[in-house]
């Protein structure tokens, strides 16, 4: 029978029924649904609200069903409206009338709202921690490359000579920035929403303080409309994981060109690329092309929870249980990704000589060229030109800076001398872009240091 069955003269439609559950996917929720009822009804006692007995009872009567939860020996029932209903359901029919005193001073709308916060919470620090193994990952990556040279891009086009190591150091930087994200998104949802009451608090004399500190909150949400109404934590928290997919998704697409033969940077693991059922020779980088593919999934969870709140007024909506199966496949995915993600960047090959033969092509140190003539007194848009006429010429003798003669050098300008051809090498290009933040090997081992203490020091906190 409903909770709310005195109301109501006939009993709702099964498809109505079926459309209103949630139970199929706000089952997960079980140990935060039954740690929040566990918090309440130490309140309930410890404040008089329900006798002292009555209390320890319903707490060993929540853990008996959390632990047979977890044994697999009590099975959710898939008739139950949602988790908040099976557990209280079960409670009754092991406690009789005292498990009927849990939901005082309780309404679902303040318990799904905790249930959520405690959920997310649990499952942040999950993928925090990926996070940072993936981060991990690439400084060892970045370690060991500090001098493979390979050419920066843009547009697709090779345009500078930068090093390997600060290449992928790039996605390290942006790793960075969604952890933070994540643990500010966490911080300002850290606030308890149990003691609102369906939306107007309640009248028995309840300690919100007590709950809160019980479950581990900063504290207990100051306004019981927004207590129950707000998801904004589940907004912000999708929206921090699809930026991170969307990082996840871009370092994919370079690892799916690198692979390909018109690059050949990198080789990926057999573990972690799959074949062609009709083309024998090929070995197709499949994580990185479903990354980016459920980079679009998370987007689209981002856009249905923005959907759903736009229009509703305060407080509590059935709209609003469309929160969970949007949020849940974020954090599905997201996890999913960076599980596969980590190994199979960890165990790919890069192919150094390949990065250098295709650096030596693109006339990528035009830019030191010019540098060149400024440091010898030429203002920059008069070296710009020369240099670039230079390039002209070597693609219409089929040369490069490198191997252009000295004397072709010199027909543009005398300020041109032997010394050129150190100063356009791929590694003097390299070594002298020193400014902070650049890709010498010494710039780059400054980054290294700075991003391993901000590792350390995150994994301390």
């Amino acid at each position: 029978m409903a909770l709310w069955a005195g109301r109501f003269s006939k009993e709702v439609d099964e498809t109505v029924n079926a459309f209103n559950s949630s139970i199929a996917f706000d089952a997960r929720m079980y140990a935060q649904d039954i740690r929040g009822s566990i918090a309440h009804a130490t309140m309930l006692g410890d404040c008089g609200i329900i006798e002292k007995s009555e209390s320890e009872a319903i707490i060993t009567g929540l853990k008996g069903i959390l632990q047979d939860l977890q044994e697999g020996t009590l099975e959710f029932d898939p008739n139950a409206e949602d988790i908040h209903m099976f557990v209280e359901a079960e409670l009754t029919k092991r406690l009789g009338s005292t498990g009927k005193r849990l939901h005082t001073a309780r309404s679902r709308n303040d318990q799904v709202a905790l249930d959520i916060r405690l959920y997310l919470r649990d499952e942040m620090e999950h993928i925090k921690k990926l996070i940072l193994d993936l981060m991990q990952t690439i400084c060892d990556i970045a370690e060991q490359h500090t001098e493979t040279i390979m050419s920066g891009y843009t547009h697709l086009q090779r345009a500078q000579p930068i090093t390997f190591a600060h290449h992928i150091l790039a996605y390290a930087q942006m790793l960075k920035r969604d952890y933070e994200r994540i643990c500010d998104a966490v911080d300002r949802m850290n606030e308890c929403p149990l003691g609102s009451g369906a939306l107007a608090g309640t009248t028995y004399a309840v300690n919100r303080q007590q709950t809160s500190d019980l479950l581990g909150f900063r504290q207990p949400v100051e306004n019981s409309l927004d207590g129950v109404s707000d998801r904004d934590f589940c907004i912000e928290l999708c929206c921090a994981l699809s930026l991170l997919m969307t990082h996840l998704s871009r370092f994919s697409e370079e690892i799916i060109l690198w692979c390909s033969w018109e690059f050949k940077f990198i080789e990926l693991d057999d573990a972690y690329a799959t074949g062609s059922s009709i083309m024998p020779q090929k070995k197709n980088p499949d994580v990185t092309e479903l990354i980016r593919g459920k980079t679009g999934r998370v987007n689209g969870d981002l856009i249905t929870l923005l959907s759903m709140m736009k229009g509703l007024p305060l407080a509590y909506n059935k709209d609003m249980q469309e929160d969970k199966e949007a949020i849940f496949d974020a954090i599905d995915n997201t996890e999913l990704c960076l599980k596969t993600f980590i190994p199979m960047l960890r165990t790919m090959r890069v192919l150094k000589d390949n990065m250098r033969k295709a650096a030596a092509k693109g006339f990528i140190n035009a830019t030191d060229c010019a540098d060149y003539l400024v440091k010898k007194g030429m203002p920059f848009r008069d070296a710009y030109k020369i240099t670039g006429t230079l390039v002209a010429t070597c693609i219409e003798k089929d040369l490069t800076l490198e191997t252009l003669p000295l004397a072709d050098y010199q027909a543009m300008t005398e300020l041109f001398a032997e010394d050129v051809y150190q100063a356009i090498s791929l590694d003097t290009c390299v070594r002298e872009r020193k400014s902070y933040g650049a890709p010498s090997p010494d710039a780059v081992k400054i980054q290294l240091q700075h991003l391993r203490e901000a590792l350390s020091s995150y994994q301390k906190s």
